[in-house]
């Protein structure tokens, strides 16, 4: 049986939310669903119950939320340096990162180690620089330590010229400019469409396909497969 290319009816981005433990990636997460309307107030993507004990990242986890045409899927990766192969995995499966960083503490270890895999990849990362609210903030510093880090871990100038947005996740809130006036993460799912290149297999049907998978569960000896990601084999 002859067969046809593959239709999608809606343009796909693919990110992963990276950055060191306690800078506020699933809580900013977390808002992104609830202003899709992809989930209501008091549901959180660390939903294992370890993870909400810990009050941290341990698996990774994928969510689709639909904004303006578009379905933009996020996966939430640990944040902890012992889960870095978690991480690994998940930065082969997207097509770009957010790369979140606190306005106050700047760019930590974790931060180093999963902004290497990103550059290593060859993606190109868009800097969230979050908890502008705290006081002692100061995301122009931050920004710059961010740029520093860039081109001590050898960026080409393309990913150097990364593009930047504030965030103060907790309150749901996102702006490209320090003195504007926002109310939602508009302004930073504006720029994943933006910039997130779309996702696409071509439009061949004779190159085979590879499956990565983000999350899956065990029913006795059964695996279910919950989600991934398609891509076309090389």
């Amino acid at each position: 049986m002859a067969r046809g290319p593959f239709l999608f009816t809606m343009e796909i981005r693919n990110i992963a939310i990276i950055a060191h433990v306690d800078h506020g990636k699933t809580t900013l997460t977390d808002a992104i669903l609830r202003q899709t309307g992809a989930a209501v107030e008091g549901v959180s993507m660390d939903s294992n119950t370890l993870e909400r004990e810990r009050g941290i990242t341990i698996y990774a986890k994928n969510a689709a939320v639909e904004y303006k045409g578009t379905k933009i899927n996020i996966v939430d990766t640990p944040g902890h340096a012992d889960f870095g192969s978690e991480v690994e995995r998940v930065l082969r499966s997207i097509d770009s990162v957010l790369l979140i960083v606190d306005a106050q503490e700047g760019p930590m270890p974790q931060t180093r180690f999963v902004l290497k895999k990103s550059l290593e990849l060859g993606l190109k990362p868009i800097v969230v620089i979050n908890k502008i609210d705290k006081p002692a903030a100061n995301p122009a510093q931050c920004e710059e330590q961010v740029l520093e880090l860039f081109l001590e871990l050898g960026a080409s100038d393309e990913q150097s010229n990364f593009h930047v947005v504030y965030a103060n996740g907790r309150a749901g809130v996102a702006k490209l400019k320090l003195d504007e006036d926002s109310k939602d993460l508009s302004p930073l799912l504006d720029t994943v469409l933006k910039y997130v290149p779309a996702a696409s297999i071509g439009h061949s049907a004779e190159a085979p396909l590879m499956c990565s998978l983000l999350t899956w569960a065990t029913i006795t000896f059964l695996a279910v497969w919950q989600s991934g990601v398609f891509t076309k084999a090389r």
